[in-house]
């Protein structure tokens, strides 16, 4: 949920900024720039006070039990007061990314992962600081990247970078950047209330056993849609900076690529799983009968995953050339429009297995909606579909 606001700013600004630049406006986009910067940090603030204050009765609306509550709250403690680090970095790295530095923002990516991979085991096992090190080990790994992208944009020649002026928040702006992120905001947003109610749903029809096994389900699937999130990051700029530009032939172009990139990588994850999912559920436990809720759970639930990649790539791309209010229907399609009532509905009739199959059912219903959406937007943009 926080990071949903983090990514409201970063993904809105980030766009607006390589429309900008592609129209030659580089002071329009360090308006973007300086307005995005206060936004994180107010937004950043605001939503941790809030969240320290209401913590316990929001853990426990979310999930949390008598045992596991403690050991959620000593995290989110730390995590949340840490949170203006997370804002700053993953708001900021989304516009170094966008104003032309691809590189400096994978830099960043894997800087922070280093940082984090390095500190976790020290603070966890060597100070003895248990849960609260694995908090402290992020913290720290995103405070590291702040400083980073902070010293970057500090830099005068960078392409766009800060200057004096420029931080005054402006309604217009403001606008503009929420309406382009609203479409990630919620979807990240939807995605922690489709959890909760998967969570529910999977308590009364397969019990704590079958919890875990959608742990492992999610964790494999978010590795995989996580690499199509990153050829997105790479389109956006681009796409953002050509249609500024109205080189559409390029646009379309960028867009090709980045679909047949996605549909691949989820193809790919989708027979390793249908082939392999013993030894991939293996990894994850050693007990017997949460692998086998795992397997079954794993082939049902990714059933449709070749689509998914489809689905992700076509809700970006209406992102990166401003149709904020399309990208925000295709995010809410699947999540609010299908999934939640199907996972309301289909269980009633199949149980367990209805569960598993909700997902796809969804992804299926929301990728045949987005292809005929995509086909009308490429008529009006004077594109070809063939």
């Amino acid at each position: 949920i926080t990071a949903a606001f983090g990514s409201l700013v970063g993904v809105g600004a980030g766009t607006m900024v390589s429309i900008r630049l592609g129209r030659y406006d580089r002071k329009g986009a360090t308006m973007f720039l300086g307005n995005a910067v206060m936004l994180n940090l107010v937004l950043s603030v605001s939503v941790a006070v809030t969240t320290l204050v209401f913590l316990k009765p929001i853990l426990f609306a979310l999930g949390a039990s008598e045992e596991t509550y403690p050991f959620a709250r000593d995290f989110m403690q730390v995590i949340l007061a840490g949170n203006i680090f997370t804002h700053l970095y993953l708001g900021l790295n989304n516009i170094m990314r966008a104003s032309g530095y691809p590189g400096k923002a994978m830099i960043t990516t894997l800087m922070t992962v280093a940082v984090n991979l390095l500190l976790a085991p020290l603070f966890i096992f060597v100070f003895d600081w248990g849960i609260r090190g694995a908090a402290f080990a992020t913290v720290v790994a995103q405070m590291t990247g702040t400083v980073w992208v902070v010293n970057h944009f500090l830099r005068a020649k960078s392409f766009v970078h800060f200057l004096p002026g420029y931080f005054k928040l402006k309604k217009l702006i403001i606008s503009d950047i929420f309406s382009i992120g609203m479409s990630n905001f919620i979807m990240l947003l939807t995605a922690s209330m489709v959890n909760l109610i998967m969570n529910l749903s999977l308590k009364k029809y397969g019990g704590d056993f079958a919890i875990g096994a959608f742990g492992i389900i999610v964790s494999i699937a978010t590795l995989i849609i996580m690499i199509v999130f990153g050829f997105n990051q790479g389109m956006q700029p681009i796409v953002g900076y050509n249609y500024g530009a109205g080189k559409m032939q390029r646009v379309l172009q960028t867009y090709r690529y980045t679909l047949i990139a996605g549909i691949c990588v989820t193809t790919t994850g989708f027979l390793l799983v249908q082939i392999f999912p013993g030894a991939i559920a293996s990894a994850f436990t050693t007990s017997d009968e949460l692998t086998a809720l795992a397997v079954t759970g794993m082939r049902l639930n990714l059933l449709a995953f070749p689509i998914v990649g489809f689905q992700i790539v076509t809700t970006t791309f209406f992102q990166s050339v401003g149709k904020a209010g399309i990208s925000v229907f295709l995010s809410l399609s699947r999540q609010v429009v299908f999934l939640i009532p199907a996972l309301l509905i289909i269980p009633r009739f199949l149980g367990l297995k209805g569960v598993w199959l909700s997902t796809p059912s969804a992804d299926i219903v929301a990728s045949i909606v987005t292809f005929f959406i995509l086909r009308w937007q490429f008529k009006k943009m004077e594109f070809s579909t063939d």
